[in-house]
């Protein structure tokens, strides 16, 4: 099997920064399950602690929270003992900050819009699939597959082996006009490879 390579230099989509920047911040994604498993496990903590309390004021004890063996598990143990457990809490209350604060990873490629107050994206699926299309209307193109990467688009297309490397170009202006139809935003460059197959 035969590789070659090559980037389109005229297949990179030109990127408006502010639309770009306002795009990711709306296409975000939510941190959805981090934050619904945090929120319910401290409102089912905090509640059983209170129902304990109110109940314990009362007099009639439910005996969901062991008040009694904490006081006296807290009153026995030296603060020296709890390091383990406290690298542990220390190190749990990190990693949910740093789920809320980090932003994960968009299904949804931004799409220039001529309104400001607009965003709209398309799945990355979506794009594999119309990106895909285009390069096999090229004539003498078997089968494609498209990667998108961070700052590239892969473009890898199999051929028979009497093609030659002229079909780079082809693929990448029709790959290129396909992301200018699109409207995509900051998807970066489209990098072609050709696969030849021989008989």
């Amino acid at each position: 099997m035969t590789t070659l390579q090559q980037t389109v230099p005229g297949a990179a989509v030109t990127t408006r920064q502010t639309g770009l920047r306002r795009a990711r911040m709306a296409l975000r994604p939510a941190r959805t399950l981090p934050g619904a498993f945090v929120a319910l496990a401290l409102a089912a903590g905090l509640g059983a602690a209170a129902t304990e309390v109110v109940s314990g004021l009362i007099g009639h004890p439910l005996g969901w929270v062991p008040v009694n063996e904490l006081v006296d598990l807290a009153g026995k143990t030296n603060w020296p003992q709890l390091s383990t457990a406290a690298l542990v809490m220390v190190g749990a209350g990190t990693l949910m900050l740093l789920l809320a604060i980090v932003p994960g990873r968009s299904g949804l490629v931004p799409v220039e819009t001529s309104d400001p107050l607009i965003v709209i994206g398309i799945t990355r699926s979506g794009l594999r699939r119309t990106l895909r299309a285009a390069a096999q209307q090229v004539a003498g193109v078997n089968k494609a597959q498209v990667r998108l990467r961070r700052r590239t688009i892969e473009v890898t297309i199999v051929t028979q082996a009497e093609s030659s490397g002229s079909m780079l170009r082809q693929i990448g202006t029709a790959v290129g006009d396909r992301l200018a139809g699109v409207g995509t935003l900051g998807t970066g460059e489209v990098v072609v490879r050709l696969r030849r197959k021989g008989r």
